[in-house]
């Protein structure tokens, strides 16, 4: 089992920043990718981010150039880094672990809320 705790979530102007984390801990082994995902309530999760384990990085097309998501292996965590928020990117945030690209593991969700 891995276990996930996000942080970083709140409340942000438009035009502002925030940086989400999430630590991994328990059976870390084999994490072949970890992402954040988002979801608005009546509507399904959507990928953001990505990195897999040799450090290349996918983005969902409307946050591309504003968001960066970075891995620390050491510490075993995810980071997404926020900038140019708008309240379009108003929403839960997951962390997502996937391991052995098979398994699924989520964070609680952290409340991000951009007001304009």
């Amino acid at each position: 089992q891995v276990q996930l705790v996000e942080s970083g979530g709140g409340l942000v102007q438009a035009g502002g920043s925030l940086k989400l984390s999430c630590a991994a801990s328990g059976s870390i082994s084999s994490i072949n990718a970890m992402s954040w995902y988002r979801q608005a309530p009546g509507k399904q999760r959507e990928l953001v981010g990505r990195i897999i384990a040799g450090g290349s990085t996918n983005y969902a097309d409307s946050v591309k150039g504003r968001f960066t998501i970075s891995r620390d292996n050491a510490k075993n965590t995810v980071s997404l880094q926020m900038n140019s928020l708008g309240p379009e990117d108003t929403d839960v945030y997951y962390c997502n672990v996937q391991q052995n690209w098979v398994r699924n593991y989520w964070g609680q969700g952290t409340q991000v809320t951009v007001s304009s």
